[in-house]
C-alpha cells in the first residue's frame, strides 16, 4: 500500500495549501463558490488524515480480542471519509450556494498593504493556483491507481479493488477538479454578465458534485465493510492449487473473504478420497496451503474442512431452507450452491460465497 500511502500525503498537502488560499480569497471578495471550496479543500484535508489513520490502525497486529487482525479498520474510515464529503463538502456548498441565490452580491475588491485589487482576479488566481496544486495530486493518484488496475478498465479496477484508500484520494482528486471548474465558470459568468447569482449556482454545482461522488464511494466501501470475496482470479489460482491433488476427489466449496487490503482468509470444504490414508490427508493439507499461499501472497490463512460431498450438500440446503424469509429479508451470507463437478480439468471451478 506504498502508492496509496504516498498519494494521500502529496493530496493532503497540497489540499491544505489549496484550502488556506480558498478562504483567504472567499474572505478578501465575499465570493460564495470561493468558500465552498475553501470547505471542500478543508474536507479533504480532514478526510486524508482519517485515511493515513486507518491504515496505520489496520497494521495492528492481531491479539484475542481481535484473532484475525485489525485489516478492516481502513475500510471503516473510508467509510466515514465518504460520509464527511457528503455531510461536510456536498451539503455545505448547496446550503452556502442558495444563501447566495437568495442575497446575490458582486465580487468585492480588496486590499492588500495598500494595493487595490479586483475581486475578479483575486478568485481567478486563487483558482487557477488550485486548478494547478490538484491537478498534480490527482495525476499522482492516478499514476498509483494505474499501476494497481492493470489490463481492467477503470470502473471494473474501482469495482474489484481492495484498497479504498486508493480510489477514495483519486475519486477525490476528479470532484476537486470538476468542482474548481465549476467555481472557475461560476465566478467568469458572474463577472462577464454581471449576474452574481450565477456564483451561487455554481456553489449548488460543487455540492452536486461532491454528493454524488460521496455516494458513490459509500456504496463502494460498504461492500468492503462487511465482507467481501477475493478477485475471481484468486479464486480460480486457488482452485487450480486443490485440483494438482490427486487425493481430492470433489471441491465442495471454495469460500474467500478480505479482512483487510492485503489480507484474504480462504476456507476450503473438500472431499478426499476415501481410500487415503489419514498421513496422506495431512501432507494434502500442508502441501495445499502453501502452494495456495505461494500462489496468492494476499492469503494470509487457509482453513480446511475434509467434508464428504453428500454430506456437504445436505448441509447446505439445510441451510438454504432455514434461512429467514420474512418481510423479504435476506441472510447477510447466504449459501452458495456448491460445485458438484468432479475435480478434473474439465470441471468449472467453484464460485466464491460473495461475489466479487
Amino acid at each position: 500500500m506504498a502508492e496509496s500511502t504516498g498519494a494521500i500525503y502529496t493530496a493532503a498537502g497540497a489540499n491544505l495549501a489549496i484550502a488556506a488560499a480558498k478562504f483567504v480569497g472567499a474572505f478578501l471578495t465575499g465570493s460564495t463558490a470561493m468558500l465552498a471550496e475553501g470547505a471542500h479543500s478543508l474536507v479533504d484535508t480532514a478526510n486524508q488524515i482519517l485515511l493515513l489513520v486507518g491504515l496505520k490502525r489496520a497494521e495492528k497486529p492481531a491479539d484475542a480480542k481481535h484473532p484475525f487482525g485489525y485489516g478492516r479498520e481502513v475500510y471503516f474510515y473510508a467509510f466515514i471519509v465518504a460520509l464527511f464529503i457528503f455531510l461536510g463538502g456536498g451539503i455545505f456548498a448547496i446550503y452556502e450556494g442558495a444563501h447566495k441565490i437568495e442575497h446575490p452580491e458582486p465580487a468585492a475588491d480588496a486590499t492588500i498593504l495598500g494595493f487595490h485589487l479586483s475581486g475578479f482576479w483575486v478568485n481567478v488566481t486563487i483558482l487557477g493556483f488550485a486548478i494547478l496544486a490538484e491537478g498534480y495530486s490527482c495525476m499522482v493518484a492516478l499514476k498509483a491507481f494505474w499501476a494497481e488496475k492493470g489490463d481492467r478498465t477503470a470502473i471494473t479496477a474501482i469495482q474489484r479493488s481492495k484498497d479504498p484508500s486508493l480510489y477514495t484520494i483519486l475519486v477525490e482528486d476528479v470532484a476537486a477538479l470538476i468542482g474548481l471548474l465549476i467555481a472557475m465558470a461560476g465566478v467568469v459568468a458572474a463577472h462577464v454578465l454581471d449576474m452574481p447569482v450565477l456564483d451561487g449556482w455554481a456553489s449548488i454545482g460543487i455540492g452536486v458534485v461532491l454528493i454524488g461522488m460521496s455516494i458513490f464511494l459509500m456504496f463502494e466501501t460498504h461492500g468492503l465493510l462487511i465482507g467481501e470475496a477475493a478477485d475471481p482470479e484468486v479464486v480460480r489460482s486457488i482452485d487450480a492449487a486443490v485440483r494438482e491433488e490427486r487425493a481430492v476427489r470433489h471441491v465442495n466449496e471454495v469460500l474467500t473473504q478480505h479482512l483487510g487490503p492485503s489480507d484474504i482468509l480462504v476456507n476450503l470444504s473438500l472431499d478426499f478420497a476415501d481410500e487415503i490414508p489419514a498421513g496422506e490427508v495431512e501432507q494434502t493439507v500442508g502441501r495445499l496451503e502453501r502452494r495456495i499461499k505461494a500462489k496468492s501472497p494476499d492469503v494470509k490463512r487457509v482453513f480446511i474442512e475434509i467434508q464428504d460431498r453428500k454430506a456437504h450438500a445436505a448441509t447446505t440446503d439445510a441451510a438454504k431452507t432455514d434461512a429467514p424469509t420474512d418481510g423479504g429479508k435476506k441472510d447477510a451470507t447466504p449459501a452458495p450452491s456448491p460445485a458438484r463437478g468432479p475435480t478434473g480439468p474439465e470441471s468449472a471451478p467453484p464460485g466464491s460465497a460473495v461475489p466479487a
